[in-house]
């Protein structure tokens, strides 16, 4: 396939803004589906998830294809909520153009924003649809002005709306200088003049588009200011150089679900998105000298891809989707997987087709395809010609903003666990899986409260696992603010040998986050040396087991500076119960405190929630550190205990209707307020004794 008849695009949007739909109906009217999906019934070709159809919203990212115009396009449908957008970003990097949906009635939103900076970072070229142009209080003069003012950007509008609101009927092409108007909602539409009442304001912005592709290039703009008229080829020259600089953003309009004003987007997508080549070459490092390795994207350069997405098909199996940077890649080549230094085998190459694949005997470069049941490919790893062989770095990891314990509810629930979390993980790389040491329990990390129950779901129904979502324990920790000393001895007489061990311990605190220091402070032989670290051990089993409340204690230092033992009767065994004796016995003296993990979050909400928002984390034992603009919202920087935030997102959406999001991260351990402590405590202690009655 020639590359420049290729385009690889996402349809990328705050959630709800119509993502979908619109991808339905690009396939339905460039005649690649027979019927258009619908999101609402569960026929989308796209979010055919059991969880997507169920939640009506996209979780991960999928692919379709269609034919205009003798373009190749690659249709990328990616989520637009938070809790999944580490996919969307992942799969730009990929793609080499986008299309950012903008809904009419609420404009720029949070994920707008957000999504406008991904394409950003992957240097992918963008063009605007504002979508729903139907329904009530749809604004596309208002929408507009929020996409220039909101992410900075010159917004060129390549068609009007003609009738508002239900009286959507069809588009001004400021190209061609004629109305588009729509019979109904077959997707037909006639070619007429330029309705009266629209002459001036189509004019003024066909002057606008006009400039816009002028200034795009040095020659045109020279003959421009001339006075000269630019021909209709100048004109759509300059107009794609300038969307591929992103010096402007064009920007159209329509009504997906009524299928009204779809074709002018399949145009613009063939006339101002560039194909793969366009990125020139990918660059990696030879995975034996090390050096850096750029490989141009072309099919006449050795093959190499990279595996961006891996879907865990019940039918094919594992199958791994890949964008082939350069060369061809065909069914009998045994690349190798630089990443790893493991050959693999291709049995069938696939174009993905929703959640159905169809094989194609070769794919060259710039497609995007899958193959199943590689052995030992992962999602970033490379493959390439193993006679010319390179590796593309992948992106760092995202990391997870919450986190929640995980019972399994049978045994054999537990046993099947690991090896199911580890194969969805493969497909999900933001899932993390962890055995807290200090609290015993199975943590699940993820991306929001929605994306761990979607996590849990999926457990059960393509695994047969099931667990439970519960509220982590807090990884408290224990210090100390004074010093003491004290004696442990240990003496036992017991027929025959017994046992001897006595030290003396000094304990003081040390600055937060320094841990724990030993020090040796035996003159004259009072405890032999080889019993020594045997009281350090000690110290260290009750360090881990605490002493007020059962949680590990830190930032101490602990020096022994006396004792005595017995020739026959002392032994490592002795000395290391003294030393753990001696340490409780002096923290318990030296005014023990509890510490607890304090979060860094920034909460980014509407304006008219800032007030909501701050009382409820002053509530919360929240500091707020500052309030910074951010578009239409606000960032609020703030530091909370944790333990008041383990259930954030849920209560954030609530507050603020859902147009709320956050992160967050463990900055630091600060000292827990003494009424707090005392519950914590008595909490502690109850539930040590039910694990000592079981």
């Amino acid at each position: 396939m020639d590359i420049h008849q290729l385009r690889n695009v996402g349809i990328i949007a705050h959630g709800g803004a119509g993502k979908t739909t619109l991808a339905e109906a690009l396939l339905f009217n460039a005649k690649a589906t027979d019927r258009m999906g619908r999101v609402d019934d569960g026929s989308s070709n796209f979010d055919y998830d059991p969880e997507e159809i169920r939640r009506k919203i996209t979780i991960s990212t999928s692919f379709h294809h269609y034919g205009w115009n003798k373009v190749e396009v690659t249709l990328a449908d990616t989520p637009g909520y938070i809790n999944f957008e580490a996919d969307t970003r992942a799969c730009l990097r990929m793609l080499d153009g986008a299309v950012l949906v903008v809904n009419a009635v609420s404009g720029v939103e949070v994920q707008t924003e957000k999504m406008w900076k991904f394409a950003a970072d992957s240097d992918v070229p963008v063009i605007g649809f504002i979508s729903k142009m139907d329904r009530e209080r749809a604004d596309f003069e208002k929408s507009l002005g929020e996409i220039s003012e909101i992410l900075k950007i010159n917004a060129v509008p390549v068609v009007l709306p003609i009738g508002r609101e239900a009286g959507f009927k069809g588009v001004v092409d400021l190209f061609r200088m004629k109305a588009l108007v729509y019979r109904g909602d077959t997707g037909e539409f006639d070619v007429a003049e330029i309705p009266a009442d629209l002459a001036d304001a189509a004019k003024r912005a066909r002057e606008k588009l006009v400039e816009s592709s002028a200034e795009s290039d040095d020659a045109l703009i020279e003959k421009y200011l001339e006075g000269a008229e630019l021909g209709e080829d100048e004109i759509r020259k300059g107009f794609a150089a300038g969307v591929a600089a992103k010096k402007f953003l064009p920007v159209l309009c329509g009504s997906a679900l009524r299928n009204i004003a779809v074709h002018p987007l399949l145009d613009m997508i063939n006339q101002v998105l560039p194909d793969p080549s366009y990125r020139k070459e990918v660059v990696g490092a030879n995975p034996k000298t090390k050096a850096a390795e750029a490989r141009a994207i072309s099919d006449k350069a050795p093959f190499s891809a990279q595996v961006f997405k891996t879907l865990a098909d019940p039918y094919a199996g594992k199958l791994s989707i890949f964008k082939i940077f350069s060369g061809t890649l065909s069914p009998d080549m045994s690349p190798l997987n630089s990443s790893k230094g493991a050959q693999e085998r291709i049995g069938q190459i696939l174009r993905l087709e929703g959640k159905k694949q169809k094989a194609v005997g070769s794919a060259s470069a710039g497609e995007i395809v899958a193959v199943a049941k590689f052995k030992e490919t992962s999602t970033g790893d490379t493959l390439c010609d193993p006679k010319n062989p390179v590796v593309v770095p992948c992106p760092s990891a995202v990391e997870p903003v919450i986190s929640f314990a995980i019972r399994p509810k049978t045994r054999n629930d537990e046993d099947k666990l690991g090896t199911s979390l580890v194969r969805m993980i493969e497909e999900d790389p933001t899932i993390r899986f962890r055995k807290e040491s200090q609290t015993k329990e199975f943590i699940l990390a993820g991306m929001g409260e929605t994306h761990l129950e979607v996590v849990v779901e999926k457990l059960k129904r393509q695994y047969g696992v099931e667990v439970e979502l519960r509220t982590p324990k807090i990884p408290y920790l224990e210090t100390i603010k004074g010093k003491a000393e004290a004696q442990g001895k240990h003496k036992k007489q017991t027929g025959g040998r017994g046992q001897y061990g006595d030290c003396w311990i000094r304990i003081e605190p040390l600055p937060r986050g320094k841990g724990f220091e030993y020090v040796d402070g035996i003159v004259g032989g009072s405890i032999p040396r080889q019993y020594i670290p045997a009281v350090e051990k000690g110290i260290v089993e009750r360090l881990a087991k605490g002493v007020i409340a059962g949680y590990p204690v830190v930032d101490v230092r602990v020096t022994v500076f006396d004792g005595s033992f017995h020739t026959v009767d002392s032994s490592e065994m002795a000395f290391k119960i003294a030393g753990s004796l001696a340490f409780k016995k002096a923290a318990l003296e030296a005014k023990p405190i509890l510490l607890e993990p304090i979060a860094e979050m920034e909460v980014i909400v509407p304006e008219e929630s800032v007030g909501d928002i701050i009382g409820d984390l002053n509530g919360r034992r929240g500091r707020v550190l500052g309030v910074e603009a951010h578009g239409k919202s606000q960032v609020v920087k703030v530091q909370v205990p944790l333990a008041e935030v383990l259930r954030y997102s849920s209560d954030l959406r609530s507050i603020t209707s859902g147009r709320g999001q956050f992160s967050m991260r463990i900055s630091h351990y600060e000292e827990i307020p003494a009424a707090i402590t005392e519950k914590i405590i008595a909490e502690a202690k109850k539930e040590l004794g039910e694990e000592e009655e079981e």
